[in-house]
């Protein structure tokens, strides 16, 4: 009564409301719907009025609705209806359709009643299936699919589905929020990641086959097509990533172009053609190199073409017992004609095969013009015998210059050293007085160095024979690495020109080596000797080590006279002498010698030099013997 008499302050507020609006009675009666309600279910203005709510409720409900609706009545406070539930309407013609319910008791002139809101959510509901249904797809699908923030810095990933990361083999924190750069790791000189930077900067889609690589650094190739997403203003919101994997056709591709280029590049010639009507199929390079031919010439022709030895009939009366399978493979000599006519002999290999679903023979032929002319490649034979003797004849008379040479050489360095002791002992006689003891004491020092001299190169002569030979034995013990270096830098100070000074590191107590001792001595101060022998007055031999659990490296150098960049690639052959050397004394075989020794053991020597601006010797050896 009461909601008829204000019907249309009723009519006015609720018709302003798009959602349905019922009113229930404590006797779940309705009492009034607006336009709304009315629409929604089906029923004309005012006909729901006096009816029992149930009447838009499956019958499937209206069990558990009553009780739901008299302890909400007697609660009376205001709430969603339904908490966890889906709830139903039904409408005049027993469609069913998801509705979302809010309750909202009141009381009127002591007397309570329940509105209840009501919103169609058939619309809503369709979108979260839509929604559900393409995230399932997204997670299930085979690609690997990626989602990038396109409103972000950088377009960070904000979505991966599990086949992106099986792909991968990446974490879940080690993929979100990271460009997908990270899959090219070093590899980003690649042409599709330009074509697809420049398809970001335009907000464009592209394709691009890219190398990326997984976690554990294995190379996959990755078919990606990028598109962009859009909100409703046009702007751009997200990229969307799909990746196919497609390493095995990859592969595939590179072994039939492995293939293809084997069969092209095949010196061989090869032919494939028709089991039944002879046509060739394919012929590769070498044949139409060797025959003249195009390949679209031969394809108009058969073997029996090229073979003027050959019918048709003859040519099928061979080939019957592969053609019948009797036999796997043929083997034949028989002669080739060129398209300008020239004949040449060939050795046919042939095997029955399968093109798709045709039947057809493959051919390899060899062409044995220079077996069959042996004469001729008998002559060339000889021939090269010839250049060969020759060649040899030109190396044994440079071997016997060589020996000339160093004849020359050794009576030069002997016979020098020998007139200044000479020269020296016949002066000394002359000084007997006391106070000329300061010039016998030169002409001593004179004759001691000359000794020492001429001792050294006895020895570099009796250790190329002992190399040679094989008769060195090397022994190896442990040895403090400070008494060689001692040693070596003791009787380089007896050879130090004015001024010079040798620099050498003090810290080196400690190490200690399993090596030939007398051996890194030789080769150590044969470095230095030279380091100071090409080096002027005033100059400063530094000798650098470098220690570790493996191996010690030596390093000695000079300012000297250097090495001419020509010379450079003979330094450590015997008796051989750099050119701006050759007037200062020396044999030319110290560092072949201990090249030698040292690759005996184990070690290695290079240098570095620049002619006029000295040179570095790097002597490496391992810290224990083998």
């Amino acid at each position: 009564m009461i909601f008829r008499d204000n019907n249309d302050i009723l009519k006015i507020l609720s018709d302003a409301v798009s959602e349905g609006i019922i009113i229930v009675n404590d006797e779940q009666k309705i009492v009034s719907t607006n336009s709304s309600t009315d629409d929604m279910f089906g029923y004309a203005p005012q006909e729901l009025n006096g009816k029992p709510l149930n009447t838009l409720i499956p019958s499937e409900y209206h069990t558990h609705h009553s009780g739901y609706f008299e302890s909400f009545y007697k609660k009376s406070e205001q709430r969603k209806m339904g908490h966890g539930r889906d709830l139903f309407g039904m409408r005049k013609d027993g469609v069913q359709f998801p509705v979302e319910v809010g309750l909202n008791p009141f009381t009127v002139y002591g007397k309570t009643y329940v509105m209840a809101l009501v919103i169609d959510i058939t619309e809503r509901k369709e979108n979260e299936k839509n929604l559900t249904l393409r995230s399932e797809a997204l997670q299930s699908a085979g690609n690997g699919i990626v989602i990038s923030d396109a409103t972000q810095k950088d377009n960070p990933i904000i979505y991966f589905n599990p086949a992106f990361q099986a792909l991968t083999g990446y974490e879940a924190d080690e993929i979100l929020g990271n460009n997908c750069r990270f899959l090219q790791a070093d590899d980003r000189d690649q042409e599709g990641i330009a074509k697809m930077s420049e398809a970001i900067k335009k907000g464009e889609s592209c394709q691009i086959v890219l190398r990326n690589y997984k976690k554990d650094g294995t190379l996959f190739w990755n078919d990606l097509y990028v598109t962009p997403i859009k909100d409703k203003h046009g702007k751009l919101t997200h990229y969307i990533g799909i990746q196919n994997d497609i390493t095995q056709r990859k592969q595939a591709e590179q072994e039939r172009n492995y293939l293809s280029k084997i069969f092209n590049d095949s010196l061989n010639e090869i032919f494939v053609f028709d089991l039944i009507t002879l046509k060739f199929i394919n012929v590769n390079f070498g044949a139409l190199k060797n025959l003249g031919y195009t390949l679209e010439e031969l394809k108009e022709k058969t073997p029996v073409d090229i073979k003027p030895d050959y019918t048709v009939e003859k040519f099928n009366e061979l080939l019957a017992p592969l053609a019948e399978n009797r036999v796997s493979k043929m083997e034949f000599e028989t002669r080739h004609q060129r398209k300008d006519g020239t004949l040449y002999p060939v050795y046919v290999n042939m095997e029955r095969s399968t093109l798709g679903d045709r039947d057809v023979y493959v051919a390899i032929v060899l062409d044995i013009t220079e077996q069959k002319n042996y004469t001729k490649k008998l002559e060339e034979t000889v021939a090269l015998r010839t250049k060969q003797l020759q060649k040899a004849l030109e190396n044994e008379k440079e071997l016997n210059e060589l020996k000339t040479k160093f004849l020359s050489l050794v009576s030069h360095e002997f016979k020098t050293p020998l007139s200044g002791i000479l020269t020296s002992t016949m002066l000394l006689s002359k000084y007997t007085s006391a106070d000329q003891q300061d010039k016998r004491d030169k002409h001593i020092k004179t004759i001691t160095d000359k000794v020492h001299y001429l001792n050294n190169i006895l020895n570099d002569f009796l250790s190329i024979e002992k190399l040679e030979t094989g008769k060195i034995n090397y022994k190896f013990t442990p040895f403090k690495l400070s008494k060689v270096l001692n040693e070596v830098i003791y009787n380089a100070n007896m050879l130090l020109k004015e001024g010079q000074q040798i620099k050498y590191p003090e810290e080196i107590d400690e190490i200690t080596l399993i090596q030939d001792e007398k051996t890194l001595e030789l080769a150590l101060s044969n470095l230095v000797h030279n380091a100071i022998k090409y080096s002027s007055e005033n100059t400063i031999i530094d000798i650098g080590i470098n220690h570790n659990a493996h191996q010690t490296t030596f390093r000695i150098k000079d300012s000297g006279i250097g090495i001419p960049k020509k010379d450079q690639k003979n330094i450590f052959n015997r008796y051989f002498r750099a050119e701006n050397a050759l007037t200062t004394q020396g044999t030319g075989i110290g560092l072949n010698i201990v090249k030698s020794h040292i690759e005996n053991l184990g070690g290695t020597i290079t240098f570095e030099s620049v002619e006029n601006s000295g040179s570095t010797f790097i002597l490496t050896i391992p810290n224990k013997g083998k």
